[in-house]
């Protein structure tokens, strides 16, 4: 594939998955300018590597899986860069999902109890109820086990309810 097909094919990617990968950029750090560098980055990386990518069956799934190694390579260094925040992905950035049954409020209320569990659980959580995806997905992204995956969810969820309960009315 030439130069100019590939870079098509890509922004034709892009474009049609924008929306799902801010979201997940944003749930994954929880800072809109963080989540704008975030997927930036995975996305210039992908772009390398898209001829490969293209080809596998789930391609979302490989990008996903470089989303989460870039935020976790991003935290252990502590190396936040800053670049301009004129870009188009910041018009794309939605609060998470309302779930069902809950009102903006409590749906806010439950976010915020999202963000402060560990990288970890969060990362999980996301992935699980934000993303709507499988254990064995989360596993495949997070590179590890479906006990771990259910392990952190466990946690997670026993920390949120802990966290709510403690919450005043």
């Amino acid at each position: 594939m030439d130069d100019a097909a590939r870079s098509a094919d890509f922004t034709a990617y892009v474009r049609a998955r924008e929306q799902a990968l801010a979201r997940l950029a944003y749930l994954l750090t929880g800072d809109r300018d963080a989540a704008v560098d975030l997927l930036q980055n995975a996305l210039a990386k992908c772009y390398r590597h898209w001829d490969r990518i293209r080809a596998v069956e789930q391609p979302d799934a490989y990008v996903r899986r470089v989303m989460v190694n870039e935020r976790n390579s991003r935290w252990r260094s502590l190396l936040r860069r800053r670049e301009s925040a004129g870009s188009h992905l910041l018009e794309v950035f939605d609060p998470p999902a309302t779930s069902v049954g809950l009102d903006p409020g409590e749906s806010l209320d439950l976010w915020r109890h999202v963000q402060t569990l560990p990288t970890q659980q969060r990362a999980v959580v996301v992935l699980r109820f934000y993303e709507d995806l499988t254990e064995a997905q989360t596993a495949a992204i997070l590179g590890c086990t479906v006990g771990t995956v259910k392990s952190h969810t466990s946690r997670a969820l026993a920390a949120m309810r802990l966290k709510m309960s403690e919450a005043p009315a």
